[in-house]
């Protein structure tokens, strides 16, 4: 019994929810500063094999799915519940108790007080007071103490429950958390321009995960900065199901594509060594094709041959590149480009719009998390009950009203849990309007 008594003293204590939040919180930031799920490579390229080692063996690379990050979740949801049923009780006891029944010593001892005398009878005199404060909002019940009549009104007794609110809004995130985690996943793809996929690759390892879906890019584009930098990239993504287009969407950063609760975030990009040509004669034919840096690709319908003879790079970006164009009519073009540059091509019996770009494939981080919902519910009850323990309190009047020689005495007592100083200011103003009018 001496065991189970200190274990629950443990976990409802107050320096235990403190240590695990500033643990948390600590431990957050360096899951901000170090890079998650990246490959092992990574690791041991920026901070060295030992400390990639170190890294494993604790879990950094996917910090918040780690056993000792999700313990101290643990701890800290055990100390939310424990502290809440060790507390709650005697919050609601506050909330719901009978203030008509306090002795009359104790009502005289709170700070806030104001006397008032009238000239009406006492009978009169109640009566006037209650419909004044529930003019005023203060609806009150009344009992006889002896020969003197005790009017009580409250305000907002449940905001004493706005702590316990937050209490459970931070458990409700974490259910939906946890359903997320076991419900949804999270996982990536490199999908090259005109390629399609229906998997993705889940972070940790596994098998491919079935989207139900085909998922396709149609085509990359990404602009530098002077210094190389990439400065935006954006791809033009498709759905199709049964082979019909059923939407499509140009997603950048921090613009994603949804569909069927799975989102598709552009993350980042491949350059690779083949291009995307597009051709177009006057007659409004065209056609696309992909094809190797020096490989000669031909439009067998027009008898047109063409490639890459040569490039301009900066690291893995082509810049510019020099075409080689016959189509049989006279000597063949040769002439530089930019990259995704549209030129027209003049031959003798015919002008041709022709494009060439570097192929690149999209980074995409898929994640599908049906405990989205529940979080967002649980940051709304944390917005509500902050707003409840900081800002609304829990206010109390009694009015004593007893017969003294041939004035009626009026002895009025209030006190606040909370905001003591406001409450101050209308306990006055309130005391000040019944006694113009008593």
């Amino acid at each position: 019994m001496k065991n189970t008594s200190s274990l629950w003293k443990f976990f409802s204590s107050v320096k235990l929810a403190l240590f695990t939040l500033a643990f948390l919180a600590i431990t957050s930031i360096l899951g901000t500063v170090i890079p998650q799920k990246e490959p092992i490579e990574f690791y041991v390229n920026t901070y060295g094999p030992q400390t990639a080692a170190f890294f494993q063996v604790l879990d950094i690379p996917d910090m918040y799915s780690s056993w000792w990050f999700l313990g101290f979740l643990g701890i800290l949801t055990a100390n939310l519940v424990i502290c809440s049923i060790d507390r709650f009780p005697s919050v609601w006891r506050q909330m719901t108790a009978d203030y008509l029944d306090l002795p009359i010593e104790r009502i005289y001892k709170n700070q806030l007080s104001a006397t008032i005398e009238s000239k009406k009878t006492l009978p009169e005199t109640i009566q006037n007071l209650q419909q004044m404060l529930k003019d005023r909002g203060w609806k009150t019940v009344s009992r006889p103490r002896n020969d003197k009549m005790l009017l009580f009104s409250q305000k907002m007794p449940w905001s004493r429950s706005g702590v316990y609110l937050v209490h459970l809004s931070i458990l409700v995130i974490f259910a939906g958390a946890g359903y997320g985690q076991l419900t949804g996943f999270k996982g990536s793809i490199m999908l090259p321009e005109l390629q399609s996929s229906t998997v993705v690759y889940p972070f940790r390892g596994g098998q491919p995960i079935d989207l139900g879906f085909e998922i396709r890019c149609e085509r990359f584009d990404i602009e530098f900065y002077p210094n190389t930098m990439p400065k935006e990239y954006r791809s033009k993504l498709t759905i199709l199901e049964n082979d019909t287009v059923v939407l499509q969407k140009d997603i950048v950063v921090n613009d994603p594509l949804k569909y069927r609760g799975i989102t598709f975030y552009q993350s980042s990009y491949q350059g690779f060594r083949d291009f995307i040509f597009t051709i177009a004669d006057q007659t409004g034919e065209s056609t696309l094709f992909t094809g190797d840096f020096q490989k000669e690709l031909t439009w067998a319908e027009k008898n047109i041959q063409f490639g890459i003879i040569n490039l301009e790079t900066v690291r893995d970006r082509v810049d510019r590149i020099k075409i080689w164009f016959n189509d049989g009519k006279g000597p063949p073009a040769e002439f530089w480009m930019d990259a995704a540059e549209e030129v027209q091509i003049h031959r003798p019996n015919m002008t041709y719009l022709f494009s060439a770009k570097q192929r690149y494939a999209t980074g995409l981080q898929v994640a599908k998390d049906p405990g989205v919902w529940i979080v967002y519910l649980g940051c709304s009850l944390m917005l509500a009950g902050l707003y409840i323990a900081f800002f609304l309190s829990h206010r109390r009047i009694w009015v004593i009203v007893y017969h003294e020689d041939t004035t009626t005495i009026i002895d009025m007592k209030g006190t606040a849990n909370k905001n003591k100083t406001a409450f101050a200011a209308q306990f006055e103003k309130l005391s000040g309007t019944l006694a113009k009018h008593m």
